[in-house]
């Protein structure tokens, strides 16, 4: 499950550069209710782009917003309490990795939902119902 993290350089510190992916990782599999299970933990990955400053744009102007997307088969994260609970978790963790004086309204994030079956991993297609059968075969082992 992707996390796209954009970013204008500066924006993000040192440490942040590095920490934001595992971090919003963590928060996305605790909002799935998946901590402790090896399957859905080893699908979960993403990339960081630090970009300069005059290629991130919001209202039509260069703006320092921190972009962070999240792509999910149609059944993650598949309750309003959930999509808010990684949201939150999410912005939390924009904010502790950013500079002083970087505003909550230049945080945006999204969740976008592949439909059924357009999910695949290592070559092979998922369905939401395989998905769901292979995170309860990991869980129970």
């Amino acid at each position: 499950m992707p996390i796209t993290v954009t970013a204008p350089e500066g924006v993000l510190t040192a440490a942040g550069e590095r920490e934001i992916l595992p971090r919003l990782s963590a928060a996305l599999i605790e909002a799935s209710g998946a901590t402790g299970n090896s399957f859905f933990t080893a699908i979960v990955g993403g990339t960081v782009h630090v970009l300069p400053l005059e290629h991130i744009y919001a209202g039509g102007a260069n703006r320092p917003v921190v972009m962070v997307e999240l792509k999910l088969p149609n059944i993650g994260l598949a309750t309003n309490e959930a999509r808010e609970a990684f949201i939150t978790a999410a912005s939390r963790i924009v904010a502790d990795l950013c500079v002083p004086g970087h505003k909550p309204e230049n945080t945006w994030i999204n969740i976008l939902n592949a439909p059924d079956g357009g999910w695949g991993i290592g070559g092979r297609q998922y369905s939401g119902e395989a998905l769901v059968a292979a995170a309860m075969a990991s869980a129970q082992s």
